[in-house]
């Protein structure tokens, strides 16, 4: 597999690399369209402030079991037919979310457009394969500056649209793009011909019980991950909420321009990269976990100061995409052949992690309004910095030779 892979990223023309990069940043869209939106949708359905953080974390809980069920098999099938098959289905997703008239069905669809948005990590298992190890940071960093273009215009294209033809025009455009550039993937990436099969497959879905129990390295940067994105998911999830309310009070299409100050996570995302290629990713991880912890002074700050807020965004933004990147370079250094099975599990905790941030933030900012939100927020920060933190102790306390060595096969090679 990687070897037939290895012609398409390896000396990969820039033009595929970059669809992937624009497809993935499309499909992340879909999960955070409807963070600026929470309030409208709300109001139209009749959710109460206090349950819309269900709203997030559905679309989450369906890209955990995409990340579980689909994206795994990428070690099995045709990745470019499995790229192509998910995003169409994105587009009945969205579809779905358009037609939803109760918080149920509402729920469900943001599921469904969720599990078929998990599209994204098949993407980077892709980029990561097909990667030689001097590219695979750099690579995966052009992916992820996609992803964090998404996550900028998500909020602010889903703030724009909702303003002036309602927040059910954003899913319809979804769908819109889902099938175009479905078609786009089928037509311009290259076939595969995969020799692998059931059992390879049921073996890859098990694979973040299995890399969770035996690999100590993978743990701690899941770990990390899960912290990282809680944190993250906190402050996006948290942040209509906040500007929306008597504090301020502005409407949905000005909320979203604020994730235009996330544009630091693309210049982040492309620099952490190419350090990781370099073997820095330790480095780049502990500086960005302190600034996430020190975005969150510049962001408690948002009751009474925009200012301070949109500095506490770029600082968050790029700090989380930096330590993001270059996690999944190295976890997947050296175990390239079951790229799609790591970065599937490793997301499961990326996808936890944004839930529980989604879910978490709006019941404490109900009781406590944004003060509380943001000492959240920093728990969830400090968490994954003191995790990180004994980790290196640990790890710079033992001899070379006694550390563990990965397994390259986490997903049940022959």
């Amino acid at each position: 597999m990687s070897g037939q892979l290895s012609q398409s990223t390896q000396g990969q023309s820039r033009a595929p690399l970059l669809l992937l990069a624009v497809v993935a940043g499309v499909m992340v869209s879909n999960i955070y369209y409807g963070q600026p939106l929470l309030e409208r949708i709300g109001t139209d359905i009749g959710i109460p402030v206090a349950s819309l953080g269900w709203i997030v974390a559905a679309s989450q809980a369906g890209y955990l079991l995409g990340l579980v069920l689909l994206v795994p098999l990428g070690d099995v099938v045709d990745r470019r037919l499995l790229i192509g098959t998910q995003v169409a289905a994105s587009a009945v997703g969205a579809v779905a979310v358009t037609l939803a008239s109760s918080q149920t069905v509402l729920l469900i669809a943001f599921a469904g457009l969720g599990l078929a948005s998990s599209v994204v990590q098949t993407i980077v298992a892709y980029t990561a394969a097909s990667s030689t190890p001097d590219q695979r940071g750099r690579n995966i960093g052009t992916v992820t500056a996609g992803v964090v273009s998404g996550l900028i215009l998500a909020r602010t294209v889903a703030g724009g649209m909702t303003e002036l033809w309602g927040w059910r025009s954003v899913y319809i455009f979804a769908a819109g793009a889902a099938v175009v550039l479905s078609v786009s993937v089928l037509l311009a990436l290259p076939k595969e011909r995969p020799e692998r099969g059931r059992r390879r497959y049921l073996q890859a879905v098990s694979s973040v019980v299995v890399l969770t129990r035996s690999d100590p390295f993978f743990r701690t940067r899941s770990l990390i991950t899960m912290l990282l994105f809680a944190s993250f998911g906190v402050l996006w999830s948290g942040m209509s909420l906040l500007l929306s309310g008597p504090a301020w009070n502005l409407p949905p299409g000005v909320i979203g321009l604020f994730g235009l100050a996330g544009l630091a996570g693309i210049l982040a995302a492309s620099r952490a990269g190419a350090a990781a290629d370099r073997g820095w990713g330790q480095r780049v991880t502990g500086t960005g976990l302190l600034a996430l912890l020190g975005s969150w002074l510049a962001l408690s700050l948002g009751s009474w100061s925009l200012l301070w807020f949109i500095l506490g965004i770029v600082l968050l933004d790029a700090a989380v995409q930096a330590v993001h990147v270059s996690s999944q370079t190295m976890i997947v250094a050296g175990a390239e052949e079951a790229a799609s099975s790591i970065i599937g599990s490793y997301m499961v905790f990326y996808s936890v992690g944004s839930a529980v941030g989604a879910a978490a933030v709006a019941p404490v900012f109900d009781a406590w309004g944004w003060t509380g939100a943001s000492i959240l927020g920093a728990v969830f920060a400090m968490l994954a910095l003191a995790i990180w933190w004994a980790d290196r102790r640990r790890s710079l306390s033992e001899p070379a030779e006694a550390r563990p060595v990965r397994s390259t096969q986490p997903a049940g090679a022959e």
